[in-house]
């Protein structure tokens, strides 16, 4: 990190060690918007031409669109562990997506970046779906966050899945319980305020998610602020409120992302309502490519190759904007790669808050976001992992995949009733792209560039010895163990299916 007095410098904010009420406002809000498997072509700002997005257009216009935006691993809780700590998430050992049946989530000695901003007497609040582990001490209060609504885990956790939607009620109940929606505070703690969600009350979810950020704005207008969004939708099974119900060329989902637009919309009003347009930074991005296999209910990650659970670019490069009027350019794009581990030190850059004493992966990108010229990337490299096997690296223009087995529904005929096709199992040998050249990852060029496999493989080599590769048996010196549930935690546990609080 910088030191403080540069960033103090360049942002205009004279803010002394002790910081007081008055000179607290001046510090940056931070509203962070995390859609679920939403595709690179989702939105209108990168390609989408089925159905309007004009919040988001604005959002473009007005602000910085990043072409090489990355989420470090293509599913659910993984990508979102990243984002919270600045870490690789195998680093923190958060694999996968975690189910209702887990006991391990974010460990409490991880700084989350909710407790960056904390440092500085920021107001928090997460509204929408969490993933992180749903026992009390892996909550988002209970990691930093003043508030919280919505969901636990996946919408698709639940006994309608179509996995077990055939068997038996009791039998669907070994697999998923119900599906809980939670509320609370850090000093009350949260409560599970419905124990069974039902498909009605999903379609009402992006609308609550929204309802509730727009009032924390105005809630805490005279103080800084962190607002994290990370809606429920695009992830399946599609629900979409009455107001958006057939309104698109696309279907569901085009009306679930026309939605999810029309949130965008409300969140940025009360924020020029309340005139704090010039004092608040919005991010805009996805946790992972879409989830293909679901056909007509999935999104486009084109031109990109395949989509989520899956390292090729399709999988982990997701559609991002960002919006600061006055700091960031508008109508501008970066074309340089970055990922959602930067966003904590860069956000802590920004504040003048103290790193995690833990080691964390990402770096200040802050100008790239910025867009000074001649900005370049802090990072040599960025990792790609599946579980803890590293799958491919990518060095600037080029792309490095390691041999191994992917997932793919490329030459199936996928469904339009919302429930998925069985993936089949392919592979890729060493191969190297130019994704300046070829951003869909169609021709091998190692042969050409032997010096820039020979540079990508050192330095994996290097982050092998760091993070490990399970792909070659290593393990590495660096990876943390998740958070457990211990005696004496407060836990949930499910009967008959439900969701309830431990005795």
């Amino acid at each position: 990190m910088k030191p403080f007095f540069a960033c103090a410098v360049s942002l205009c904010f004279a803010l002394p060690a002790v910081t007081t009420a008055q000179e607290t406002r001046r510090l940056p809000n931070f509203v962070i918007i995390f859609i679920d498997d939403m595709g690179y072509a989702d939105i209108g700002p990168f390609g989408a031409k089925d159905y309007p997005t004009p919040h988001l257009d604005r959002l473009a216009w007005e602000g910085r669109r990043f072409t090489d935006f990355y989420a470090s691993q293509p599913v659910c809780s993984a990508s979102r562990a990243s984002l919270m700590t600045g870490c690789y998430n195998v680093r923190i050992g958060i694999l996968g997506a975690l189910g209702p049946r887990v006991e391990s989530g974010i460990h409490p000695e991880e700084t989350t970046l909710a407790e960056i901003c904390k440092q500085k007497g920021y107001a928090t609040a997460c509204y929408g779906k969490w993933h992180l582990g749903h026992h009390p001490k892996f909550l988002p209060t209970a990691n930093g966050f003043d508030e919280y609504f919505g969901l636990p885990y996946s919408n698709d956790m639940w006994p309608f899945h179509p996995a077990v939607e055939n068997l038996p009620m009791a039998r669907r109940f070994d697999r998923w319980p119900h599906l809980p929606l939670m509320e609370g505070t850090a000093k009350d703690g949260v409560k599970i305020i419905n124990p069974k969600v039902t498909a009605e009350e999903q379609k009402m979810l992006t609308t609550w998610y929204t309802r509730r950020a727009v009032s924390f704005i105005d809630r805490n207008k005279d103080r800084p602020f962190l607002l994290y969004v990370p809606h429920s939708m695009v992830h399946v099974p599609l629900h979409v409120s009455d107001q958006f119900a057939g309104k698109s060329k696309r279907g569901l989902f085009g009306d679930v992302v026309m939605e999810v637009d029309w949130s965008v919309g409300e969140i940025l009003e009360a924020i020029r309502r309340n005139g704090l347009d010039k004092d608040t930074m919005v991010i805009f991005t996805s946790d992972n490519g879409p989830w293909l296999s679901y056909g007509s209910h999935a999104g486009s990650a084109d031109p990109l190759r395949e989509g989520k659970g899956a390292t090729f670019e399709g999988g982990i490069r997701v559609p991002t904007l960002m919006w600061w009027p006055g700091q960031i350019p508008a109508g501008t794009v970066c074309n340089t790669p970055a990922m959602t581990i930067d966003i904590l030190p860069t956000i802590a850059h920004l504040i003048g808050a103290k790193l995690p004493e833990r080691k964390i992966d990402g770096k200040n990108i802050w100008p790239l976001i910025k867009g000074e010229p001649g900005a370049k990337s802090p990072q040599e490299a960025y990792f790609f992992y599946w579980g803890d096997a590293l799958h491919a690296v990518r060095m600037g223009r080029w792309k490095l995949h390691f041999p191994h087995e992917y997932r793919t529904v490329g030459g199936l005929k996928r469904r339009g009733d919302g429930r998925p096709v069985r993936y089949r199992q392919a592979e890729i040998d060493l191969a190297l792209f130019d994704l300046e050249n070829d951003i869909g990852e169609t021709t091998d060029v190692k042969d050409q560039h032997p010096e820039i496999v020979a540079t990508i493989q050192k330095l994996a080599d290097q982050m092998r010895e760091e993070l490990g590769d399970s792909a070659r048996e290593m393990k590495g010196s660096g990876p943390r163990a998740p958070g457990q549930l211990e005696p004496g935690d407060k836990r949930f546990i499910v009967v008959e299916g439900v969701q309830t609080p431990a005795e």
